[in-house]
């Protein structure tokens, strides 16, 4: 008859316990970041802002699910581009059916003006997708195309982006998944960054933005 009470006691001190792990874990993460990005010469602010999916309306991750918001921003200068980095909260279902979903991203202005393109890493349902006839954008690299996944409504874009130069130096570097609106380029993972995972996305980004050759640029500047 004692074991019931006993039970629910463990599991009341379980749940306690990982309440206070929880609230640590944030705290220390507000610690680190705060400190990266002070190293880094950018401001940190923990708030929650709950118009990002406004602000970037082209970025599909930032749309999804209900409850949103960002929090724990970056902000600054990074290179001579501007930057804002955090870490995204969104909600999907309700009852049994209600999942929590947190990821980090970073978004870097480009200088010159942009058209849309995505990049992620390819997965084993692209494989699948891929039989049925549903391709994404093949390359000259084939090891290039078997690991990376892109879209674009503009072939002849993704192409004078994605050269010999750029797949090299992508397939070399940190995998993220990409996309580019108008102006800006978003850098994200389906979880959390380390610190040194923000300045990695963000050198990717730039990576990718410095090998644009001279005739997009002109092309892009008019």
């Amino acid at each position: 008859m004692q074991g019931g009470p006993i039970l629910f006691v463990l599991v009341a001190a379980l749940v306690v316990a990982g309440i206070i792990y929880a609230l640590y874990a944030a705290a220390q993460r507000r610690k680190d970041l705060t400190a990266w990005a002070a190293s880094h010469g950018l401001r940190f602010d923990e708030s929650k802002n709950r118009d990002m999916d406004d602000r970037f309306p082209e970025f599909d991750c930032l749309r999804h699910g209900h409850s949103r918001y960002s929090y724990n921003h970056i902000t600054g200068q990074w290179n001579g581009r501007g930057l804002v980095a955090f870490d995204y909260h969104y909600e999907t279902g309700s009852g049994k059916n209600h999942h929590t979903y947190v990821f980090s991203a970073v978004v870097l202005e480009s200088n010159i003006p942009l058209r849309p393109l995505f990049i992620r890493p390819e997965g084993f349902l692209d494989k699948i997708t891929e039989f049925f006839g549903y391709d994404d954008i093949d390359f000259e690299s084939a090891e290039f195309s078997r690991t990376f996944y892109v879209k674009s409504p503009d072939r002849k874009w993704a192409y004078d982006v994605i050269h010999a130069r750029t797949m090299d130096y992508m397939l070399g570097a940190p995998r993220f998944t990409l996309k580019f609106d108008r102006r800006h380029v978003i850098a994200y993972r389906s979880k959390t960054f380390k610190p040194e995972d923000f300045a990695a996305a963000a050198g990717v980004i730039e990576g990718i933005l410095d090998r644009l050759p001279e005739y997009v640029v002109r092309q892009q500047t008019g």
